[in-house]
């Protein structure tokens, strides 16, 4: 199906493209980005959606002026900040560093959360789920909330308040790395499906109180994230 072309703002363009520049380092970290007469004279536009790209960049913690005129690129680490526009600009191996984090504590968390979930933190964990399904049916939207939602109930279930402290201080990353690989299943109901299949299993095990289980479909689930991302880390395993 041939979906209508969108028509994007002159500045939404050149935000584009200054963007990707950054990022394939034509404007490395530290370098003095052209002034706004130049960008324009290069992009063939005026000043006005220049500045107006320059200030969602700015904001987005990507450039910074300095005071007598110019502005720099500065480096984006991950765990400073993760506004949209600075989340996908990140070192790809910072992703990486951060879902072999994740791996390690939620698959133990999956374990004790088999152990020792009541009742009622079975039923959160279910209620998490049925959120997640309805993720399912509107492939338009990227669903991080939901997903989080699960993977949050699971650690609560774990009865450890510093697993807990650890995902919560951490919340703005997590979101982050859920909004970066659930992005890639948007328009895809399949991939969306297997993601939902993933977490009814490590539901079932928590259920049936196999810690074993609930451990082992935690690591393959998250494997899986970071099988979709290339992870190079997978390889030395």
């Amino acid at each position: 199906m041939i979906e209508p072309i969108e028509r994007k703002k002159i500045s939404e363009q050149v935000l584009i493209q200054l963007k990707q520049m950054i990022k394939d380092k034509t404007f490395p970290v530290n370098s003095k980005l052209p002034s706004e007469n130049e960008l324009a004279k290069m992009f063939g536009v005026s000043r006005v959606p220049i500045r107006e790209a320059l200030r969602v960049l700015e904001a987005g913690g990507l450039i910074q002026s300095k005071q007598g005129g110019g502005t720099i690129v500065k480096e984006v680490i991950l765990a400073s900040k993760l506004e949209p526009v600075t989340f996908e600009m990140v070192d790809i191996e910072q992703v990486y560093e951060l879902l072999e984090m994740r791996s390690i504590i939620e698959t133990e968390a999956a374990s004790l959360a088999a152990s020792r979930r009541n009742k009622d933190e079975l039923q959160s964990i279910y209620t998490a789920l049925k959120q997640f399904e309805n993720t399912v049916e509107n492939v338009s939207i990227i669903g991080y909330e939901a997903d989080y939602h699960f993977h949050h109930q699971i650690v609560k279930a774990s009865d450890n308040r510093f697993l807990m402290g650890v995902m919560e201080n951490l919340s703005d990353l997590y979101h982050g790395t859920l909004v970066y690989s659930l992005t890639k299943n948007v328009g895809m109901r399949r991939k969306r499906e297997q993601v939902y299949q993933e977490h009814f299993l490590i539901y079932e095990a928590i259920k049936n109180q196999d810690p074993e289980e609930a451990a082992h479909y935690m690591k393959q689930h998250i494997t899986n994230v970071r099988l979709k991302l290339d992870d190079s880390r997978l390889d030395h395993k």
